[in-house]
């Protein structure tokens, strides 16, 4: 194989996965009745996965400055890790989705609009994450890294962004849904 058709294939492999992973998500929160018979700990999952989003922000914050101070070995190590965090915050996601479905947001006022801006932003970018995450390890991972330096600018402020408002997401649904 050519050493140009790899990243078409690994663009190829990554698109393929995306859909089949936003079409899975979206069968699990819209598609399917909720499962029965939870486990008591699947309940706190959103929690947990708050959380996970938080250290995923955080190795994302050490793995820039990582970077930006020559030290590549670590900025591996935390990019890694952030990657695990996020694989991590996307299954305990799909399992709480699985069990509960949908959490419909009850509360009324300025923080409606508010948190359905945030939810909307926050859905839109985490669909475009899943591509941007996959082929920016592709070309770290396959010593690209002119490539790898071109994507990673869009990949980490998203990545932020989808860490963050998820934070934010889980916080206001606890804070004012049902008020």
């Amino acid at each position: 194989m050519r050493s140009n058709e790899r990243p078409r294939r690994a663009i190829r492999i990554t698109g393929l996965i995306t859909v089949a992973l936003l079409g899975f998500l979206f069968w699990v929160i819209y598609g399917k009745t909720p499962a029965p018979a939870a486990a008591n700990w699947i309940g706190h999952l959103p929690t947990v996965n708050a959380s996970l989003n938080g250290l995923a922000a955080s190795l994302l914050l050490m793995g820039f400055a990582a970077i930006k101070a020559g030290r590549k070995g670590l900025h591996m190590a935390m990019m890694i890790a952030a990657t695990l965090a996020s694989v991590t915050f996307l299954a305990g996601y799909i399992l709480h989705h699985y069990y509960y479905g949908d959490t419909p947001f009850t509360a009324s006022g300025l923080i409606r609009p508010l948190y359905f801006f945030i939810l909307i932003s926050h859905i839109l970018l985490s669909m475009a994450l899943v591509p941007l995450v996959l082929l920016t390890l592709y070309f770290a991972l396959s010593g690209r890294f002119v490539s790898h330096k071109g994507i990673a600018r869009w990949t980490f402020p998203i990545w932020m962004y989808v860490s963050v408002t998820g934070i934010l997401v889980y916080l206001i649904l606890n804070t004012f849904n049902g008020r």
